[in-house]
């Protein structure tokens, strides 16, 4: 094996077992040759080619991707051809070399562990057209390629930098990074979006600071937000009912009592039991007339329910339809077993 095939294999195993697929461009990231900040640059269309960003020829590029493909098949790995387009105004396909046929650097390897389902769904995202990128720009350091003017951002074209007005962008709304839900479906709604980026010079690399929506998507999404908006306050409401019913007191009595029945019961769990078992009016055993002088029986039944629920599979068996006396005799050697633990 040569010392160049040895390090194409070390670099695709890599990003195999991160990604569950590899690609030439992983590679050529994984032995130096490209960094993710190269590789930034050239998807934002922002470079003419691959090979303008790296340090070897086309043919060296060449034949780093032939020899990931022999190791691929060698290996079993399932081969995808996959689109690579821009983040430019008009998605224009990348190129790698310029020459000649780019398919080899355009598959795909994917794992042969994966699911058809998953593998199906791999596919369909390497293939979606990514987002539009904006970056911004200090007005009066470059000029549009179509109307020589300048301004706070821009966006690549075939032609070259363009202003939003002459990419067709300039009736979108910016939406500053910061709230998540908001942007998210900002995004959703506006058939049009960009996403906006700012180059950090410290840590040389792009950074997103915000989205690009239509003015009508941003005000729905904000609706949208102000619904959720009151049912968090309805769940604040719930939860400050919820703490007003909790009896500290008795509660921190409740936790020392299972400290002290079940020695090697975690503290943490001890007292989490006895919250949630002896929130007054919830009906649990907690709140039963033994559980209220600590009889033995009542404060061990608490903790067999949270066992249950928590350390077993009795949730699921009831979810996937099993009779809940089936459930409870199935599971019922792995709660003994911890039961037994924390007896010590």
């Amino acid at each position: 094996m040569s010392k160049l095939r040895r390090r194409v294999v070390t670099a695709a195993e890599a990003a195999l077992a991160q990604h569950k697929y590899v690609s030439t461009v992983d590679v050529l990231v994984g032995l130096g040759w490209l960094t993710s900040a190269h590789v930034e640059r050239w998807r934002q269309g922002r470079a003419p080619s691959l090979v303008k960003l790296a340090p070897v020829d086309g043919v060296r590029l060449r034949d780093v991707a032939d020899l990931l493909g022999e190791w691929a098949r060698e290996s079993g790995l399932t081969p995808s051809d996959t689109a690579y387009l821009s983040g430019s105004r008009d998605h224009a396909p990348l190129i790698f070399v310029g020459d000649g046929d780019e398919a080899v650097f355009r598959t795909h390897w994917l794992s042969p562990d994966l699911s058809p389902a998953r593998r199906e769904q791999m596919v369909q995202r390497q293939n979606k057209a990514p987002d539009l990128t904006v970056v911004t720009a200090v007005p009066g350091d470059w000029t549009c390629a179509e109307c020589s003017d300048t301004g706070p951002y821009q966006i690549m074209s075939d032609a070259g930098p363009l202003c939003l007005t002459c990419a067709d962008l300039d009736h979108l709304e910016f939406l500053p990074a910061g709230d998540a839900a908001l942007s998210r479906r900002a995004k959703k709604e506006s058939t049009l979006a960009a996403v906006v980026v700012r180059f950090n010079a410290r840590r040389k690399r792009h950074e997103r600071v915000g989205i690009l929506v239509e003015e009508q998507a941003l005000a729905r999404a904000e609706e949208q937000c102000l619904a959720d908006e009151d049912a968090r306050l309805r769940r604040r409401e719930r939860d400050t009912a919820r703490r007003a019913a909790q009896d500290v007191e008795f509660q921190a009595r409740m936790a020392a009592e299972i400290q002290r029945l079940f020695p090697h019961c975690p503290p943490e769990r001890a007292t989490e039991i006895a919250d949630h078992a002896a929130v007054r009016g919830s009906g649990r055993v907690g709140r039963s007339a033994a559980a209220k002088v600590l009889a033995a029986e009542a404060v061990t039944l608490a903790v067999i329910a949270s066992i249950r629920h928590l350390d077993t599979d009795y949730d699921r068996l009831l979810m996937a339809g099993t009779p809940r006396k089936d459930a409870r005799a199935k599971i019922r050697p792995t709660l003994d077993r911890v039961l037994e633990s924390w007896r010590g």
